[in-house]
């Protein structure tokens, strides 16, 4: 009898407990949403998070089908949009590849609205505590081997905290709005954003992007991949108050990270484990903030292009840029041209296939600012650093070279340059 009374009650318990849990959850299907690739979803799916924003948050579930949208979502304060990926999916697009079409599997949201312009709605809107997660977005119409097809960002954050996790950007033409929000997490996010990939400005609370990598997984043919390569850009940071980025990559864009300046301000920020390869540039820097940009451990390649360079500082560049520990490779035109009135250092890096066409250009070109080189090494016998007549400050020590050691000085500016050690000493 005693075992009885506990087994009763144990099933009353969990009974309880799961009928708590359903409270919390809202099943698509419930409000309509058909999922089979034909009915448009939109009302059904936004039915479901507003009533869940009525409750005070929860998770509105999609479970696995083809769920088509000629129009926007807003996720409201609480509320998380979940399908059913607990990782993030990996699919092939139009390419064969052996991995499944994103119209084969799981959670699949196949986006319309806006075909022809940037401007107008976001597919979704995240808000304060709202998050996105285990859905691939598809947009089904966009082109494979032309020029694309202008959309809006496929997601917008927006309030405090909202999350972006386990998602694949497919083939978006611009991918995650991360402005105007605070805390942002974005977490285990592939695919193959168009124009942009990620934009991030006006945080002025703490930002996290963490193992975002964009690949052609959609389409590497001729007329699409060659316009993204000319216009794409894979990372943006505008104003960030401390942006911390972590185990990024980016493919084939023509600038794989870049620092802006806008009405808002700079970025500052720690950026660890990051890479970009086959971009025309792998990183930008238009502007930092004074307080600086930390990369370490980077990879960077560039080899397409007449003038493939790993890293450009601009002329309007007056903050802080330091690299550590990064390895660039190519085969290239030049490792870094560094321009503008800031700071721009190099420690522990390794530097290898510069000066591709035997042309005489040294890895490092410095035209302005001050400029640190340090206990890095030049793994290729071709001239290493250029220290031009508008560079304010120099110090160039402690680093190996291959061959001799061919670093030129036209600067009238305080210059150290000791404790290189070539291969010919």
């Amino acid at each position: 009898m005693r075992w009885l009374v506990v087994a009763v009650g144990f099933l009353l318990l969990t009974g309880g407990l799961e009928a708590m849990a359903q409270t919390d959850v809202y099943n698509v299907r419930d409000f309509g949403a058909k999922g089979d690739g034909k009915t448009d979803d939109t009302a059904a799916f936004q039915r479901a998070l507003d009533e869940a924003g009525k409750a005070g948050g929860g998770v509105v579930y999609a479970p696995r089908g083809l769920y088509l949208f000629k129009g926007h979502l807003v996720v409201p304060n609480g509320v998380t949009l979940k399908g059913v990926w607990e990782s993030v999916p990996a699919h092939n697009g139009i390419r064969d590849a052996g991995l499944p079409k994103p119209t084969d599997d799981g959670t699949t949201f196949l986006v319309t609205e806006g075909a022809g312009s940037e401007e107008g709605a976001p597919f979704i809107t995240l808000n304060t505590n709202s998050t996105l997660k285990g859905v691939v977005i598809y947009y089904p119409d966009q082109k494979t081997d032309d020029v694309p097809i202008p959309y809006p960002w496929a997601i917008a954050m927006r309030g405090k905290n909202p999350a972006v996790l386990d998602v694949e950007l497919l083939n978006p033409y611009n991918g995650i709005d991360a402005t105007q929000n605070e805390r942002h997490l974005i977490r285990n996010v592939h695919g193959q954003p168009l124009r942009r990939g990620v934009l991030v400005d006006q945080i002025y609370d703490i930002g996290r992007i963490e193992n975002v990598h964009f690949n052609p997984w959609f389409s590497m043919k001729p007329k699409l991949f060659e316009w993204q390569m000319q216009n794409g850009e894979a990372f943006i940071f505008g104003r960030s108050d401390w942006q911390y980025v972590l185990n990024t990559f980016c493919y084939g864009y023509r600038i794989g990270y870049r620092f802006i300046q806008t009405k808002a301000g700079v970025c500052n920020g720690n950026f660890l484990g990051i890479g970009a390869d086959d971009c025309l540039v792998a990183v930008q820097v238009d502007q930092t903030a004074p307080m600086g940009i930390l990369i370490t451990n980077g990879e960077f390649v560039s080899f397409r292009g007449s003038d493939p360079t790993m890293v450009r500082v601009a002329p309007s560049h007056s903050g802080t840029v330091r690299f550590v520990n990064c390895a660039y490779w190519g085969p290239n035109k030049q490792i870094a041209v560094i321009e503008g009135t800031g700071t721009v250092g190099f420690s522990d890096c390794t530097f290898m296939q510069w000066d591709k066409d035997r042309e005489g250009r040294s890895a490092i070109q410095a035209r302005g600012g001050t400029v640190l080189v340090r206990g890095c090494e030049f793994r290729d016998n071709r001239p290493q650093v250029e220290i031009g007549e508008g560079v304010r400050r120099a110090v160039i020590t402690d680093n190996v070279m291959t061959g001799e050691v061919r670093i030129t000085n036209r600067s009238t500016g305080a210059v150290q340059i000791s404790g290189n050690v070539g291969t010919s000493q």
